[in-house]
């Protein structure tokens, strides 16, 4: 079959790869339908992560099933399932607590399973994924085409984004600002105003996004970064600050651009990957009684509600993907998105 291939900054190709097959008794092998391109994987294309060695890449897709180990109950051969980014056991204490990102066998597609056996990427024809019973989530047939952009979200974007809401207590008596205005923070955007958030300020500077993030329910739009930025939040909401920061980045800059736009006694939800490390100030939280809480979401979690407002038309987070590639194309939609020209790319195989 063919997959990409990330083999350094600014080089990913598709190669020729052995076929997937079950190796374990919770395997299911899954056709990909729909992958994509990821904010985080920007992170190695420009050499902000050292790679060591080529490897596959590529953490969302959405498929149909078509081989199954002996042990796998809920899914069966043509059913159509989301692969949340974090496949995890089900029964561990992280896993009963519905932290499935925690799990103590969290298993990333496009990664290496414990065995140090590749477990393939969503941006390639075809994958294996371990713990199908507890990780993937089957959705009714038959299956609208045009529904498939916004379920593919549902493997990382939409909950993670959610994550970032939910962790920060987002609701209909917060106020919130939302850092980042990649297809993370766009999704935040969207979940804080599915949660009821009455004032949303998105911090964007690019036409696009500002206009998206107004569909998904911005209020306000604020370009200015660092004390200017904080000083237009502050004249958005009559000299106060927001209740709540969505920290979508995983910069140092983004982070305090968060922590500097809340109130005292707010909360922070931070879910951007950290790049370089995104370091919180102690002493910040601590003179400020900020509370912070987020991080790697268990998308697995929240993916049974969203897929409910997908299904029903309420929310449309497939706008995001705003360019289609197919899979040999692949170093086009990493351009895309790295020149930030795509919001997101979508990956046809």
């Amino acid at each position: 079959m063919r997959a990409t291939i990330f083999y350094g900054p600014g080089d990913v190709r598709v190669a020729d790869r052995p076929e997937p097959t079950v190796l374990d008794p919770t395997d299911v092998v899954v056709e990909v339908t729909a992958g994509c391109v990821c904010g985080s994987d920007l992170w190695d294309y420009r050499g902000v992560r050292p790679t060591a060695k080529p490897r596959h890449i590529g953490h969302e897709l959405v498929g149909v099933v078509t081989d199954a180990g002996r042990e796998v109950k809920t899914l069966g051969i043509g059913d159509f399932v989301i692969a949340p980014f974090d496949l995890s056991c089900g029964h561990c204490q992280a896993c009963r607590h519905s932290f499935y990102s925690a799990c103590d066998q969290v298993t990333f597609v496009g990664g290496t399973d414990r065995q140090g056996r590749v477990v393939d990427g969503g941006q390639g024809e075809r994958a294996r994924l371990p713990f199908a019973d507890p990780s993937l989530v089957k959705v009714p047939g038959p299956i609208d085409p045009e529904l498939i952009p916004s379920l593919l979200t549902l493997s990382d974007v939409f909950p993670t984004g959610h994550h970032a809401a939910v962790s920060a207590g987002v609701g209909p008596d917060t106020t919130v600002v939302v850092v980042g205005d990649g297809a993370v923070g766009l999704c935040a955007v969207l979940a804080s105003a599915r949660l009821g958030a009455p004032r949303i300020i998105a911090m964007s500077r690019h036409a696009d996004r500002a206009a998206l993030a107004r569909e998904f329910g911005a209020t306000d739009i604020v370009a200015e970064r660092g004390a200017e930025g904080i000083a237009a939040v502050r004249d958005l909401l009559g000299g106060d600050l927001a209740d709540t920061a969505l920290e979508c980045v995983g910069t140092d800059l983004a982070m305090e651009q968060a922590l500097g736009s809340v109130r005292g006694g707010g909360r922070v939800g931070f879910v951007g990957v950290p790049a370089g490390g995104s370091q919180v100030p102690i002493g910040t939280l601590f003179s400020r009684n900020i509370t912070i809480g987020g991080g790697m979401a268990p998308a697995r979690r929240y993916i049974p509600e969203l897929l409910e407002d997908v299904l029903a038309g309420t929310v449309n987070p497939g706008m995001v993907f705003t360019q289609t590639f197919a899979l040999d194309d692949i170093a086009a939609a990493y351009e895309a998105m790295s020149n930030r020209s795509a919001i997101k790319s979508l990956v046809l195989p």
